[in-house]
């Protein structure tokens, strides 16, 4: 079976990636074992690694995980919540403002995407923090706004020029406007073409929201750094551990949240093709 863009492996492509992932597993192994063996040797796994069961300063337990975990954790939830649909949705006015049959408006619209696509997050954030006088918490999210608007638009550009033309000209034909064919038959598989490089985006977002660390909105990375700093710089190893497994979870939900819509696309898609090619093969009838 061959693909559009390669031809299916054969038997020495395959024996060639195995050893490839073998050696690669191997090395990973060789280096989380050096990293261990390292800590181990710098004394980092004693009796620091306690905060989270038996922490100091008459804390329990549960205040140090409802700190990370519903403090930490849902502040950068919050700002990926509510700024990742604004992004989408302006990202989508965005791509259908860059289409318009007006010159200016299209013009207007890249430069828009490019200027936005070009600066830094954290730049914008302050940026509106300093100019408008938001919260830490509008600042973040109208930094992550403005950048993913730019990078969601260029994503469903991209899905879009994939489309076959004779997508848009059949639309047109049966008396659709341009507005209605972008919205009623582009846009629609242009999204579901493009749901693995969005969800990925949706990862970069909330990843981005830690950058409120710096404008000094209460994130999962600052209320890390607080709470290191309140029970003494030791704590600071186990806190970066335990943050970044939080990160790491949460991104690979998401990942796998990709994975699974691409496979509940495409077996739509195949569910709606095969009763066509059927029903085509019987109208063709036995050939004489």
């Amino acid at each position: 079976m061959t693909s559009v863009l390669y031809d299916s492996p054969g038997p020495r492509a395959i024996r060639r990636s195995r050893i490839v992932g073998v050696v690669g597993t191997l090395a990973i192994i060789a280096l989380l074992g050096w990293a261990l063996w390292s800590m181990y040797s710098r004394g980092l796994f004693d009796d620091r690694w306690e905060i989270f069961v038996d922490p100091p300063k008459g804390q329990e337990a549960a205040d140090v995980w409802s700190a990370l975990l519903i403090r930490g954790l849902g502040a950068t939830l919050l700002a990926g919540v509510i700024a990742a649909p604004i992004a989408l949705l302006l990202g989508t006015l965005g791509v259908s403002l860059r289409r318009s049959t007006l010159r200016p408006v299209r013009w207007a619209t890249t430069v828009v995407i490019e200027l936005f696509r070009g600066l830094p997050v954290v730049l914008m954030m302050f940026f509106i923090l300093l100019v408008f006088g938001v919260s830490p918490l509008w600042a973040v999210v109208a930094g992550l706004v403005l950048y993913n608007t730019a990078i969601f638009a260029e994503i469903l550009r991209a899905g879009l020029a994939a489309l076959p033309r004779g997508q848009r000209e059949a639309a047109l034909a049966v008396g659709m406007t341009p507005l209605q064919s972008f919205l009623s038959v582009e846009l629609p598989q242009a999204v579901r073409l493009m749901v693995p490089s969005l969800v990925s985006q949706l990862v970069v977002l909330l990843k981005d929201s830690s950058l409120g660390f710096i404008v000094g909105y209460a994130e999962l990375l600052r209320t890390i750094r607080l709470n290191s700093s309140f029970f003494g710089p030791d704590t600071l190893v186990p806190y970066f551990f335990v943050g970044a497994a939080i990160y790491i979870g949460l991104n690979l939900a998401l990942s796998r949240l990709a994975v699974w819509l691409e496979r509940r696309g495409g077996s739509r898609r195949t569910a709606k093709e095969t009763p066509v090619a059927t029903s085509s093969a019987t109208a063709a009838g036995p050939d004489n």
